[in-house]
């Protein structure tokens, strides 16, 4: 199975449960792809969670240049969140990329966004969060990640669909 179907069957025995603190559910396939989801709520239609994690071990101490692939392949394709992704930083040193909504959501409140990290540090990493802009302190605070169960499982299938060869 794909790592996608393999989290959707997971998820429908998890319906109507709300996790504090979060619950991690992960799944892996057969190419050693792992990915891991901080489930808050799991609901008929959606989730809320924490945090979206894949892990690619075929990644490990790839390029800059390949993590740049990877970051422009998934803005291209990831068209069906509250905002678009663009690559904002890349880090030579630390070898990440770092993905943010441009122009973040400020239709109600304070500026919300997207804050995906793809990196190369053990094996090759994506991570998905979201943020809200906190006025009091001057930085900001992790907001739930609120997503259907239908945009979860073609999010998976473009982060698998995306990922470069080394």
């Amino acid at each position: 199975m794909s790592l996608s179907l393999d989290l959707a069957a997971a998820l429908q025995t998890l319906v109507g449960q709300t996790f504090l603190p979060s619950h991690t559910l992960a799944v892996k396939d057969a190419s050693g792809n792992s990915l891991a989801v901080d489930l808050i709520c799991v609901e008929s239609l959606g989730v809320s969670c924490e945090e979206l994690r894949l892990t690619v071990p075929g990644l490990s101490a790839t390029s800059l240049d390949t993590l740049k692939t990877w970051a422009q392949g998934l803005c291209q394709r990831i068209t069906y969140l509250l905002e678009t992704l663009h690559p904002l930083e890349f880090d030579a040193q630390g070898n990440e990329v770092l993905i943010r909504s441009n122009p973040p959501d400020t239709s109600v409140g304070h500026p919300k966004y997207y804050e995906v990290v793809l990196s190369t540090q053990g094996a090759g990493r994506f991570t998905l969060q979201r943020f809200e802009a906190d006025s009091q302190s001057g930085g900001r605070v992790r907001v739930p990640l609120r997503i259907t169960h239908e945009q979860l499982s073609k999010l998976v299938n473009d982060l698998i669909g995306t990922l470069p060869t080394p």
